[in-house]
């Protein structure tokens, strides 16, 4: 029998060091802004000209995913948690303000992480099995994972609409708060959609994380320089 093709595709060192060092020292001076609403800060950006260093590192991973056409965009956050202290459960990604209003079912094409720092255990799971409501974490009824310890600059990808969900810092299921603390996992999460999913705001209409903000481009004076 061949062996199962992974579920989780692995590609480290996906950036350049000097852009994933800029791009890392600018996550990690927005501090603890929004960090309890960390889940709630999502963007659009439709691949089009980048409003902030976020956008412009989208556009460098793009090539990394195997989605060439029927692409309308990706929406990202950042993933901050500590792995003392697992708070997401085992899920599938979905347009979630259409699924909470009684809409249809409706996944990203792929999800993807880009990983930002190291953290003890804190690993991706990935399976096709389905959340169970009945398990800790609402953890899938089996053994069956793919893993991805987090890593800086490792890019990982899989299909949408994979259960995943996060381990805790001895890499288990998580069961509840662990003894001890932990320093943040940090990742940058992005969705690559067919469609816009419901009410998800680009980073110009947002109000937040204004520090990743790319400068305003300079503008011509009269005698054609600019200024």
């Amino acid at each position: 029998m061949p062996p199962r093709a992974p579920l989780v595709h692995i590609q480290d060192h996906a950036l350049p060091d000097a852009d994933f060092s800029r791009l890392w020292r600018k996550v990690r001076a927005l501090g603890t802004e929004r960090l309890r609403q960390t889940y709630q800060t999502t963007f659009w950006f439709e691949l089009g000209e980048p409003t902030n260093i976020v956008e412009q590192i989208i556009l460098a991973l793009r090539p990394r995913v195997p989605l060439r056409r029927g692409l309308a965009g990706v929406e990202w956050w950042f993933s901050r948690m500590r792995t003392t202290n697992v708070q997401v459960d085992f899920h599938q990604d979905r347009d979630e303000k259409l699924a909470l209003r009684g809409g249809p079912l409706v996944h990203p094409r792929f999800t993807s992480l880009l990983f930002m720092n190291s953290v003890r255990g804190g690993a991706l799971a990935v399976t096709k099995a389905l959340p169970c409501e009945d398990n800790p974490s609402l953890a899938p009824n089996t053994d069956a994972f793919d893993l991805a310890a987090p890593r800086p600059n490792r890019f990982v990808y899989f299909r949408g609409d994979l259960t995943h969900g996060v381990l805790d810092a001895h890499n288990q299921i998580p069961t509840g708060k662990l003894p001890g603390t932990s320093r943040l996992r940090v990742t940058l999460v992005m969705n690559w959609w067919s469609q816009r999913p419901t009410d998800i705001p680009t980073f110009s209409e947002s109000k937040v994380y204004r520090s990743l903000a790319l400068p305003a481009p300079r503008r011509p004076t009269s005698a054609g320089r600019t200024r």
